[in-house]
């Protein structure tokens, strides 16, 4: 009997490892808990120990093999059931005389196990692998089959990718449990699949043996007509950076592959996307005459990616269940670019994170929802639960869609706390790598859409919250200040609210709580 050693969880958003280490080799005795192998991920080193007690009997994953969450790593074979018929000829001749006439017994019945004729499964050792639905996060029960990379019949090696699915905030890549031969796929494109459903079957051979007819025979690694030993290949990009590198007209010399070998991944092409362009326009092709075409020709018909659609459902949910309403006033930003402009490089140096407005607009929200609590409440049925926290949402927008990451206990947090958070949250957005705990539990939500340009718009709820507030763009307009007109840089604010439970007063009340708060910051320093 033999036991699995797969890779472990690797922490939040990590999805994969490099193999640095290996302590024992095949036919090495271990206990339970010793390390056989060190990990190594972009933010920590992972040491992987033995969960029984026997013989390490095949490496699956080699030093400097990059490997997916649950992947597997090796197999024991536990104390008491390592047999003849679980050893190889060479690792039975290096255990003595006893152990060498086993190995003879072994060899003698080899002519027993002779290659299968031409058109058969590749071996009888072969062992079916389910490739099974990951972990999708927290309250995430389903997902949708996005693309398959490979097709029924194909090889693939340990770790490649399978298939790509989409769930109501990210996607996520399933890698080969192991290098085999893809049998049948059990979930299509298009369709939906449960959290630890099944999607397809694959066979797997032997440590060392071919894993297809065309490869060879289960007995050895030599092709038909070439030699022995293992052929090497160009390193190729993960699947999903391909089709993202198509559908995004991206170059392939324009990503930089941080995978093993320089392989391209997924986050890489992001990261480039997210990079501005210096290449020079091309040049416009000279002018030709129309040629006529139907409507249809000129068109594009795209299916919406699941991301999109939950966006689009949940909106659509939020107008038509709350009865949402928008309240708007105006902020004068004087007082805080000054503030900003003279302590910005007294606070980086000593906080290492820049001071931005959203620290400001965070705490004065905080402030506000601490006199209005129902701005910071959800209804629940016929029950008002009133949050003695908050967690601020923080809308972002990234390639895919909008997402809003939660800045947790914002009300307990520092400025500096506040601003690392945002920026850390935003790093991840943009590089698609936020876990669905970190997109869960908030209780009000900022969107700031002054980052492209809006002046003004009325936000939609974040349900079931029952508040969001909308910043715009910063512009100097002329204002009547001691009756006088002065140029002030200028900012218009809006509070979308839930009219069931916040009421007109309580709602404009919020409002201009904010914009005291940031017009005079020192209020938020003497709670007032």
């Amino acid at each position: 009997m033999s036991t699995e050693v797969r890779v472990p969880t690797l922490g939040e958003s990590v999805t994969e490892a490099t193999v640095a280490t290996w302590f024992k080799k095949p036919g090495d005795s271990v206990a339970v808990d010793e390390m056989l192998c060190e990990l190594e991920t972009d933010k920590v080193t992972v040491e992987v120990p033995s969960p029984v007690s026997g013989k390490l009997a095949e490496l699956v994953a080699q030093e400097g093999d990059t490997v997916g969450v649950d992947a597997l790593l090796a197999t024991i074979a536990e104390e008491g059931s390592a047999g003849p018929e679980e050893m190889t000829p060479k690792a039975s001749a290096a255990k003595g005389a006893s152990a060498e006439a086993e190995g003879l017994a072994e060899a003698e019945e080899e002519p027993k196990a002779a290659p299968q004729p031409e058109g058969g499964s590749g071996g009888g050792d072969g062992q079916t692998v389910d490739v099974m639905v990951p972990t999708l996060g927290e309250s995430v029960t389903e997902a949708t089959v996005s693309t398959w990379f490979k097709k029924t019949g194909d090889t693939v090696e340990a770790d490649e990718m399978l298939c790509e699915l989409e769930t109501d905030k990210v996607s996520v890549e399933v890698p080969a449990p192991a290098a085999g031969v893809l049998g049948k796929i059990l979930a299509g494109e298009g369709e939906t699949v449960k959290a630890g459903g099944k999607l397809a079957e694959m066979s797997r051979g032997g440590e060392g043996q071919a894993h297809s007819v065309e490869e060879g025979t289960p007995e050895t690694t030599e092709k038909p007509g070439g030699m022995q030993g293992t052929v090497a290949k160009d390193v190729e990009d993960a699947p999903s950076a391909k089709k993202m590198m198509a559908e995004k007209g991206v170059s392939r010399d324009a990503v930089t592959g941080t995978g093993k070998d320089g392989r391209v991944m997924k986050d890489d092409v992001m990261k480039a996307l997210s990079q501005p362009r210096a290449e020079a326009p091309a040049p416009r092709p000279a002018p030709r005459a129309p040629s006529p075409a139907s409507d249809a020709d000129r068109e594009e018909r795209v299916k919406m990616t699941r991301l999109r659609q939950t966006i689009a459902k949940r909106l659509k949910d939020s107008q038509n269940t709350a009865a949402m309403l928008t309240t708007y006033n105006e902020v004068d930003m004087t007082g805080i670019m000054e503030l900003r402009n003279e302590y910005k490089d007294l606070f980086q140096k000593k906080h290492g994170v820049k001071l931005g407005f959203m620290s400001f607009f965070t705490k004065a929200c905080c402030h506000a929802l601490m006199e209005v609590p129902e701005v910071n409440a959800e209804i629940d049925g016929t029950d008002v639960v009133y949050k003695h926290f908050v967690h601020m949402g923080i809308a972002t927008g990234t390639p895919t869609g909008l997402v809003v990451p939660v800045v947790r206990d914002a009300d307990q947090m520092s400025f500096a706390a506040i601003e690392k958070a945002i920026a850390e949250l935003g790093a991840k957005a943009r590089d698609g790598k936020l876990s669905m705990a970190e997109m869960q539990g908030g209780t009000f939500t900022i969107s700031n859409g002054g980052v492209y340009g809006s002046l003004m718009s009325s936000p939609i709820l974040n349900p079931p919250q029952s508040g969001i507030l909308g910043m715009h763009k910063i512009q100097d307009r002329p204002m009547a200040i001691g009756g006088k007109v002065e140029i002030r840089p200028m900012m218009y604010l809006a509070l979308s609210y839930d009219h069931r439970i916040v009421d007109g007063k309580g709602a404009v009340t919020f409002l201009v709580r904010v914009k005291e708060a940031l017009e005079d910051p020192r209020r938020l320093l003497m709670d007032l």
